[in-house]
Parts: structure tokens; sequence; C-alpha cells
């Protein structure tokens, strides 16, 4: 499907448009910029062993794919959506906090601190750093200010940058993500779209990717105002898969980790039910016959997110483009939300 030019698009696309078209450069500018406090955040973290991920929306999604690569460096990380923490609060002693909002303005970033007060080991991770949370915590803040668009693109790639600071802190190193940032990839995203043109909803869907599935499927719903959503592999296969057929497309991410040949298992069954399934796939392993295949170089954690990320927000955009008129323009939601 071609994309239609840019005179043509609603304003609301061409406002994600210009988001992402700086979203790489703003992002190894954020990392660059975010060393000092990343040692903080690191030295913080190795002191407690412990990270409780909190954020709404977008900013959930982001800790949710961050989650395992905390773990497996030995930090007990947990991720749940802030309105959670503030209904059915886990223990903040003992544990690092770090909440992210990218506008630092969300009612229950408010709320949060009017209750709890923070801890001597809270952070924040926002991209305004006059915001409320900029001002309230010590925060890591990103390159290039608020994001003005509707459905969170640059904010998820700037974000994922910060927390790749705190990673490079902590021992990791950030040189294959950082590779993925400077030259994103093109791929040509018509296949997919196609194969998804026919279908009623998409359920994204991971394993050690789940995270950035998350992502997308949020985008997705905003952008279309169609009822996609996102299950973990496991979960999919437990149950829900008797959703699948022709009119419900899937999408999978797969990467260059242990969990390789699980979504490869789950592609194949997906395939079998006649649902279109669109693989993301940085696992280097051989394509799986059936599914519409979107080859990336191997690569695990953020170096296989940056390298994803930026074609399937074109595959998310073009989605709703395809199925709504005023794409990217909300009638129901607010960039901030304020109300709880």
């Amino acid at each position: 499907m071609m994309m239609t030019l840019q005179e043509n698009r609603p304003g609301g696309l061409q406002a994600i448009d210009r988001e992402m078209a700086r979203q790489n450069a703003d992002a190894i500018a954020s990392f660059e910029g975010a060393t000092e406090r990343a040692k903080e955040i690191a030295a913080a973290l190795q002191e407690t062993s412990g990270l409780l991920l909190l954020g709404m929306g977008g900013s959930h999604a982001v800790n949710r794919t961050v989650e395992p690569l905390y773990r497996a460096l030995g930090i007990e990380a947990i991720a749940i959506p802030l309105s959670e923490q503030l209904g059915m609060p886990l223990a903040i002693e003992g544990r690092t906090v770090l909440i992210t909002s990218q506008s630092g303005e969300s009612a229950e970033v408010l709320r949060w601190f009017s209750e709890t007060g923070g801890s001597e080991h809270t952070f924040g991770l926002t991209l305004e750093a006059s915001s409320f949370l900029g001002k309230a915590a010590p925060c890591l803040v990103g390159a290039g200010g608020t994001e003005l668009a509707f459905a969170a693109t640059r904010s998820l790639t700037v974000s994922f940058a910060l927390h790749l600071a705190i990673l490079s802190a902590l021992g990791e190193d950030p040189a294959p993500a950082l590779a993925a940032l400077a030259a994103p990839a093109t791929h040509d995203i018509t296949p997919a779209l196609a194969a998804l043109s026919d279908v009623a909803t998409v359920v994204t869907s991971g394993r050690r990717l789940q995270g950035l599935a998350e992502a997308l499927a949020l985008g997705l719903t905003e952008l279309s105002r169609y009822p996609c959503f996102s299950l973990e592999g496991g979960q999919l296969r437990h149950g829900p898969m008797e959703m699948l057929g022709p009119k419900m497309g899937v999408v999978l991410f797969r990467g260059d980790d242990a969990t390789a040949d699980l979504v490869t298992a789950m592609a194949l069954s997906a395939v079998a039910t006649g649902s279109p399934v669109v693989l993301f796939d940085a696992s280097g392993q051989e394509p799986v016959e059936g599914a519409e295949t979107l080859r990336f170089q191997p690569a695990a954690g953020l170096a296989a997110v940056f390298a994803m990320l930026p074609v399937a927000q074109r595959l998310m955009i073009a989605f709703a483009e395809a199925r709504v008129e005023n794409a990217g323009t909300p009638v129901r939601s607010t960039k901030i939300t304020r109300s709880e």
C-alpha cells in the first residue's frame, strides 16, 4: 500500500510523522545525556536489588519491555500499572522505584506522590524536566521535549534509550542497541499490511519481547479504533487460541533469545488456524511458512527493540490510515490523561 501524499494525510498523522522523523536522533542524544543520572539509578539498583517500574499507557509498555532485561542482570524487576499500585500497592521499601511518564503530569503520578511522598530510592523518567514529575524526583529526562502527537512513538524510543543508559551503567554493552538506532531499518511493510487488510482485529504477542508487542497493540487501538490487544505467548496458548481464524490477525515478535522456539511454535499454530500472521523476526532462524515475515539482523534485548520498533510503528500507522479518515486525531482521549 502506498503512503498517501503528505499534504493529504490527516493532521494527526502528520504530527506523528514529525515525531518519528527525529526519534532516533533524540534517543541517541538522550542516551548520551543520561550518563550521570543513570549511574545514580544503577547504584540504587545495586543497593536494593529490586526495581518497581510504574507507568501508564505507553509508559507501562516501555516498563514491560525492559522488565526482563533488568531481571537478566539479577535485579528483581516488577512492572505494574501505576493505577494498580495506587489501589493494590506493592511495598516500596527496599526497592528502587522508577516512575515513567512522558508528560510528567498524568493524574496517577500526581496522586502517587501526594499519597506516598516517594522514597529515597524513587526516580523518574520523563520527557519534560519542568513537569510535576521532573520536580518531584531525580529524573532521567529525554531529549526533544514533550511528545505532541497522539499515540506514543518518539516517547517510546527515547524512553528505551534512557533505560539503555541505566543498563549500560549496570554493565551491559550498549553498542548493538546504539548501532540499531544509528541505522534504522527501512523494511517494506506493504506485504504485512496486505496480510492484515481484511481482519476485524489484531492480537499481538511475544515472549521475551512481549512488552514491545503490548506497545504495538496499544498504538493500533489508539490510532485505528479497532479493539486490538496483546497476550503473552503462553497466555495466548492457554485457551484464547479459540478466537483465531481468518478475521483475527496475529502479529508476533521473535528475537535471538532462548524463547525464539516458543514464538516459532505459536506462529505455526496461528497459521494453521487460518489467521493472517505477521512475524517481526530478529532470531536468525528460518522464516515460518505461511507467515508474512519481516526479517532483521539477529538481535536481542534493546537492539532488537530499536530495530523492530520503527517498522512496527509504520505498520501501525498504515493499518489505521486504511480504516479511519482522521487517524491520529483522538475523539475520546487526550494526550495527557489528567483524570482517573
